[in-house]
């Protein structure tokens, strides 16, 4: 290739920048990434009119560099005009000029000039044409493109309205901007500098990264995105960026690892917006989706709030602002956005706070009082001999704790008002056995009554564990009819002319069974009928419904417990839940249900080591395993959850059974449990594995619940780090049920800093209770106990640590309907709507 004049004069004015950065660095040879000599050779074509022949710089010492740098910027000087004072610092890997060059700081930006191919549109004034409501389309803003609003749609932004509640989950501080020369490794800290050059780089596993170098006045760093190449094409040279996040030192150098960015200057594609205001101290960082940016959904927003705020009416009246010194709503959500300090921004918080805790406290308060109002319960009698000859007949005493949750339940279903309770205890409690004698009350009584599972596998259990508790009431308990026998059992009791029947309704039913069931159903024939959503399907029909039992509560919406419900007139509701609910977020969620708690195990339950297993401690893990087989004992293994399918968690069960069973345990009786199985193939497995006839049981997550193995002392979780803490309380609490010492083995391969946090904890903290609180504060509420399906909590800024503002919340909601309940005074209609 040809050199031109042009091109060694800018290649030259380049170089320049470089030395003269060197000398200010005392000639330490790091001016530019991989060294001068490096750099050199790469340019040799461009610049040996000014070099001349090669040099050995990283073999001179300091005062031979320096003479080698004055003599070369003297002979630059001859070729190029100097670089105007305070020029910033040159690229790490600086090409000649067919690559753009960064503007030296004290310059204005450059805007990169657009393809030739490709005509810009011009920037449309981001005003609206006319003016706005609050439940207009997005579509009427200006500033919102074609390809916007789907990508805002997908945020569940529709509305004006959505776009002004849309709010920031953080604020950047600017007032703390560094330069490259003032960074400090480890500390999370915003830089803006200039796109020097921006390349794409392959590593192990032909995965690909983009990397960047940035420059400012101060100097240059290196920025890399790891799997993220897509940014290569998004950076351009030229362009001004705030990288946000903390700085390491790698190979000796400063680099920034993944960090967070935003384009604020320079060029950019068509619709990625203005260049933000970042006079702001605090700027707004919103949530996003795949492909809006920051400074897109910016400028959006502040569109809304100028053409629509003023129409937001505030709902509280002034003595309730007065009373709780809130700030008035306009005044809040303007500073949620845009606060000027930190304290503004809280205060800001702390009102629409308060407003989403007062409607949902105001919205559980109506719904208990509408479902107590509606009366029409049947009032089931407890206080026979049946009842007590069930209790008399099971091997062991119930707790106190047990009695005092079931003398409540009873007390309930004795009133004509609808009962609401939610029964909650640890793993192994006894709510299951709580659970039964309500259910058998019901039937006493000549009603039915449902129990609704949210697995086929829990469901079947728990018909296992009722026909098993039923049976010690009369020999003659293993009675059985109907075409499928195995999903009903009838039991003969002294108090009833006809047999108590049970049966068992799930999706993977044939047709045939399934409508026989339905038709029995019907027919009232049967008494107890357990189940999972296929008890709310429009062909089941119960007339004689007198109470509902749904056990896993969370893993329900509230549509479908309320399907439940209207099955035949207003039933008794008992919800169960074997993931303790804390308090804070009970009094939260559950203010229309009455609470009654198992806080104790019965006896002689044995408290489980748990312990975290390094990966490379795998097989002195198995080989645990084989020692407490030998010992007469028995094992779980879990295996790792690959993703939420029934399909996949089935192979991967296979799999690992298989390989378990050849290459790691072939002396040993192994068992496989997935979902995908059949009843009967289930119930075969697990009667084997309870028999003793196998050693250890190979199953993916669906024995979280419902299993007791008394002789199994081992719970050995692999993947643990896939798992809440929740199921992994779940999963260790299937082992500790008999006389043995008992062990739960977490094996992490790869455990990312939240998962590590989950495993100590669960070495630490045995308490379903305590471990409950630990989850609610890593998870946050969303994301807790299937919250986000439970059809009232859809808090945008409340959270569930905000106690004071819950409180007072609770108190304002009590207050309003003592005095009007229906909220129809004319200062409360605001409320209302």
């Amino acid at each position: 290739m040809t050199t031109t004049h042009s091109d060694a004069a800018n290649a030259a004015q380049t170089l320049a920048k470089i030395l003269r950065l060197e000398r200010q660095g005392n000639f330490r040879n790091r001016a530019v990434v991989g060294g001068l000599d490096a750099y050199l050779r790469r340019w040799q074509a461009q610049l040996r009119p000014v070099v001349g022949a090669p040099v050995a710089y990283a073999d001179m010492d300091a005062e031979q560099r320096g003479k080698w740098v004055a003599d070369t910027l003297a002979r630059i000087g001859d070729v190029a005009p100097k670089a105007p004072p305070g020029e910033g610092r040159a690229s790490q890997s600086a090409k000649p000029p067919t690559q753009p060059k960064p503007p030296a700081p004290s310059q204005p930006q450059p805007r990169a000039q657009p393809k030739p191919a490709r005509k810009r549109q011009p920037r449309r004034d981001p005003a609206p044409a006319v003016p706005l409501r609050l439940d207009d389309d997005i579509s009427r803003l200006r500033s919102v493109s074609a390809r916007a609003k789907p990508r805002l749609e997908r945020l569940g932004i529709q509305t004006v309205r959505d776009l002004i509640y849309h709010f920031p989950h953080r604020h950047d501080d600017f007032t703390n901007i560094r330069t490259i020369s003032q960074l400090v490794p480890g500390e999370p800290q915003s830089l803006i500098a200039a796109v020097w050059e921006v390349t794409e780089s392959v590593g192990r596993g032909k995965t690909k990264s983009a990397q960047a170098v940035l420059s400012d006045h101060t100097g240059n760093i290196r920025v890399i995105w790891f799997n993220q190449s897509y940014i290569k094409n998004i950076l351009k040279p030229g362009m001004r960026v705030i990288i946000r996040g903390e700085p390491k030192v790698y190979l000796g150098r400063l680099s920034f690892q993944s960090p967070d960015y935003e384009i604020i200057g320079g060029r950019e594609d068509d619709d990625s917006g203005d260049r933000g205001n970042h006079q702001e101290s605090l700027q707004p960082v919103y949530p996003l989706t795949d492909g809006l940016y920051q400074r897109t959904i910016r400028r959006i927003v502040k569109e809304a709030l100028d053409a629509a705020l003023g129409k937001v009416s505030d709902y509280l009246p002034d003595d309730i602002l007065r009373m709780h010194d809130l700030m008035p709503l306009r005044d809040a959500i303007s500073r949620m956005h845009h606060p000027e300090s930190a304290e503004q921004a809280e205060a800001a918080r702390r009102r629409l706070a308060f407003d989403e805790l007062l409607m949902l406290q105001l919205t559980v308060a109506q719904r208990r009082a509408q479902w107590q109002a509606s009366g029409g319960a049947i009032p089931l009698r407890s206080d026979d001999g049946p009842l007590d000859g069930f209790l008399d007949s099971l091997p062991y005493s119930l707790t106190a704790a047990q009695s005092g949750a079931l003398a409540e339940i009873l007390g309930d279903m004795r009133r004509e008002i609808p009962m609401g309770r939610l029964l909650q205890g640890d793993v192994g409690s006894g709510k299951t056995v709580v659970a039964i004698a309500a259910l058998l009350t019901a039937a006493l009584n000549g009603y039915q009554a449902a129990l609704m599972a949210p697995t086929e596998i829990l469901a079947e259990q728990h018909f296992l564990t009722a026909a098993e508790m039923l049976s010690a009431l009369t020999a003659d308990a293993a009675s059985h009819a109907a075409p499928a026998a195995e999903v009903y059992v009838s039991v003969r009791m002294p108090s009833r002319e006809k047999p108590l029947v049970v049966g068992l309704l799930t999706g993977s039913l044939s047709k045939r069974a399934k409508d026989e069931m339905h038709r029995r159903i019907a027919a009232a024939e049967v008494d107890i009928v357990i189940g999972t959503q296929a008890l709310i399907q429009a062909a089941v029909e119960m007339p004689n419904l007198a109470l509902v039992v749904v056990d896993e509560q969370h893993r329900f919406g509230v549509m479908q417990r309320n399907a439940m419900r209207h099955k035949s007139g207003p039933p008794h509701m008992l919800v169960m839940s074997a993931t303790p609910i804390p308090r804070s977020l009970a009094l939260t969620l559950c203010g229309d249900l009455d609470l009654s708690t198992i806080d104790e195990l019965p006896p002689g339950r044995q408290p489980v080591k748990t312990r975290r297993v390094e990966p490379s401690r795998r097989h002195a893990t198995y080989d645990f395993v084989r020692a407490q087989i030998r010992a007469g004992r028995q094992a779980f293994i879990i295996c790792p959850l690959v993703e939420e399918s029934e399909v996949i968690q089935a192979r991967a069960a296979t799999e690992e059974y298989e390989r378990l069973s050849k290459d790691v345990f072939p002396d040993l009786r192994l068992g496989l449990l997935h979902g995908r199985m059949g009843f009967n193939d289930k119930e075969a497995v697990m009667s084997r594995f309870q028999d003793g006839e196998l050693n250890i049981l190979v199953s993916t997550p669906v024995i979280e619940v419902g299993i007791d193995v008394p002789n199994a002392s081992v719970m050995l979780i692999d993947g643990a780090e896939r798992f809440g803490l929740a199921q992994l309380h779940q999963f260790r609490g299937r082992v500790g049920r008999g006389a043995h010492q008992s062990y739960c083995l977490l094996l992490s391969d790869a455990p990312g800093a939240e998962a590590r946090e989950r495993l100590k904890i669960m070495e630490r903290v045995s308490d379903g209770f305590q471990l409950a609180e630990e989850d609610l504060r890593i998870r946050g509420p969303g994301d807790y106990m299937g919250t986000r399906q439970s059809g009232i909590l859809d808090m945008k800024v409340a959270r569930i640590s905000d106690q004071d503002i819950l409180l007072l919340a609770r108190k304002e909601a009590a207050r309003l309907l003592t005095a009007d309940p229906d909220l129809a005074r004319e200062e409360n209609a605001p409320i209302a709507a």
